[in-house]
Parts: C-alpha cells; sequence; structure tokens
C-alpha cells in the first residue's frame, strides 16, 4: 500500500518542525546501531520520525517519551528489545521489526528467539527476568492488562519499578505501531 504521508524534505520544514528534526537527529537512536540510518540520503526522516513532524509538539513530547523508554530504564538491552519485539511481532509492525531485530540481536538475542518473538510461539528464555518481560509483554497486548498472577510473577522476578516500564514501553511502541499502520509507513 502507498504511504498515506509524504516524507518532509528538509528545506520544507517550519521553524518548529526543525527543531524538531534537529532533536531527532542529534539524539541516541540517530547514532545507535541500526541496519539503515534515521534519514535518508536525501535528510527525510525514516519511519515513525518523519510522521512526528506533522505536529511538532507532540512529536516533541513523543519522541521525549521514545528516548525515556528507550534509554532511561532499568531495563536490560535484552529485555528492552523483547518486549520491543513481541510489540512488533503481536502488531505486524515491519519497520519495528526491521530496526529491534537488528539490535537485538546485537544484544544477543538468537535467530530462533528472534523467529518466537516474531510468530507469538512459545519462546523460552533462561533468564526469569527476560522471560518475566515476555510475558507480561504478551499478555498486555492480548488483554490490555495483567492477571493477578501474571503481574506477582512479573513483580517478583522484576520488581515493581521494572514491570511499570515494561508496561510504558508496551505502550509507547504499541502506539507507534498504530501510527506507522495509519500512515502506511514501511521504512
Amino acid at each position: 500500500m502507498p504511504a498515506r504521508l509524504d516524507a518532509f524534505r528538509p528545506g520544507d520544514l517550519t521553524a518548529e518542525q526543525r527543531r524538531l528534526y534537529d532533536r531527532l537527529l542529534g539524539s541516541p537512536r540517530a547514532t545507535a546501531p541500526r541496519p539503515f540510518p534515521l534519514a535518508d540520503e536525501e535528510g527525510r526522516l525514516r519511519g515513525p520520525f518523519n510522521a512526528m513532524l506533522l505536529s511538532p509538539d507532540l512529536g516533541h513530547a513523543l519522541q521525549e517519551l521514545g528516548g525515556a523508554v528507550r534509554y532511561r530504564t532499568g531495563l536490560t538491552s535484552r529485555q528492552r528489545e523483547i518486549a520491543i519485539l513481541a510489540v512488533a511481532g503481536h502488531e505486524r509492525s515491519d519497520y519495528e521489526w526491521k530496526v529491534h531485530s537488528h539490535a537485538a540481536l546485537l544484544a544477543g538475542l538468537t535467530e530462533a528467539q528472534l523467529a518466537g518473538l516474531r510468530g507469538g510461539a512459545d519462546c523460552p528464555f533462561d533468564d526469569a527476568a527476560e522471560q518475566a518481560v515476555l510475558e507480561a509483554a504478551r499478555e498486555l497486548l492480548r488483554t490490555g492488562d495483567l492477571a493477578d498472577d501474571t503481574f506477582a510473577a512479573s513483580v517478583d522476578a522484576l520488581g515493581q519499578t521494572r514491570l511499570y516500564e515494561v508496561v510504558t514501553l508496551v505502550g509507547y511502541y504499541r502506539l507507534l505501531a498504530a501510527q506507522l499502520r495509519v500512515l502506511r509507513v514501511d521504512g
């Protein structure tokens, strides 16, 4: 399906859009290892970041939340990528899958684990905290909530703060997946 939003060209941006554009390109996500740059050869932003330019105030808030859930939590890189890929697989978000499967491999996840995450299959992790992240993320995606036993097991494995971070991360990436789907963004 064709994209519903043209990519903004850097030379056509308003002052507010340009501030957000510069902030995005100066953020850790722009220098993080990724399968392709944050902007294309003409400087147009890829993925959800181009859409953030539609509403710079909202875009600033979203990119700040994204930076917090990705870079400023107590979750390990593996835990974070497990949760993100659970969302990407559930939501069939190709853009997020491309970016975060790359990051997950760098964090030490295996191809078999990626396949399980993508298809929603059993994907056991030896680490109890990683398994708790996966189970909590999947239950949130399926039901929008955590049953009492899942909540208790997640708190035991992660603590309340890390579980709060997982819930927030799942919500953020689910929001991005919806935006990408509605705007028909694939990369």
